[in-house]
């Protein structure tokens, strides 16, 4: 079995990582590894929708995989989540793809330009109808996320954005890597751990840690309850 690792960090799967038998570096961002028949490539793209891109149409134009994980930390804009809370981005979309005025957000196809100029551009919310048979991330909370270049914390900006998009959860590679998966047609994941609210930046609130740790567990069982 032939999986792929997407994170956009190394610091958020650095525990699963140090599991991994270390086979060999394709460059500074792209390894090899293995574990009990296992083979697992791993990416570490940088921040962002653009290098997460970027790398992803290189690596898949030349690579085929059984299955793609993202795997990285969100932030949450639901309030019954918990901080710590991994949950399943099921539904992701590049929320500032349009125009922001003063009052509101327009989103791409509300502005009826001719779909002749967006060939393959995900301008509507991208779904992953995966069904694992995995029962620890069966068991996680299917939610809807967006993808951003800029953290929200402006409190006029986060109702906006609340009202237009009912996400639960932001990142800043999400819809990405679902967009390039769903293409390619390859079975993905996106696994988030909640590491803070969307508010107003209060960084004693946060807890990354936690976040790091709770995802890099359930990935750690998950691996060796499907090797040989």
């Amino acid at each position: 079995m032939k999986i792929l690792l997407v994170s956009a960090t190394s610091f958020e799967i650095t525990p699963l990582i140090n599991e991994l038998i270390f086979i060999k570096n394709y460059s500074p961002n792209f390894s090899k590894y293995y574990y009990k028949g296992l083979n697992i490539e791993v990416v570490i793209t940088g921040i962002g929708m653009v290098p997460t891109a970027y790398y992803l149409g290189k690596i898949l134009a030349t690579n085929k995989y059984d299955f793609a994980f993202n795997l990285g930390i969100c932030g949450c804009f639901n309030m019954d989540f918990s901080i710590g809370e991994i949950v399943n981005i099921t539904s992701d979309r590049f929320s500032e793809l349009g125009i922001e005025s003063m009052d509101e957000l327009i989103l791409l196809e509300e502005l009826k330009i001719s779909e002749q100029y967006y060939f393959s551009t995900p301008y509507n919310r991208i779904t992953n109808n995966y069904i694992s048979d995995y029962s620890l991330f069966e068991s996680l909370k299917k939610v809807q996320g967006i993808t951003v270049n800029t953290i929200s914390e402006n409190n006029e900006r986060i109702e906006k954005i609340k009202s237009k998009f009912k996400p639960d959860t932001e990142s800043m590679e999400g819809a990405a890597f679902l967009h390039a998966c769903k293409l390619e047609n390859i079975n993905c994941l996106q696994l988030r751990a909640i590491s803070n609210y969307v508010k107003q930046r209060d960084e004693a609130e946060w807890n990354i840690p936690l976040a790091v740790n709770n995802l890099n567990s359930l990935m750690i069982s998950y691996i060796n309850e499907i090797s040989i």
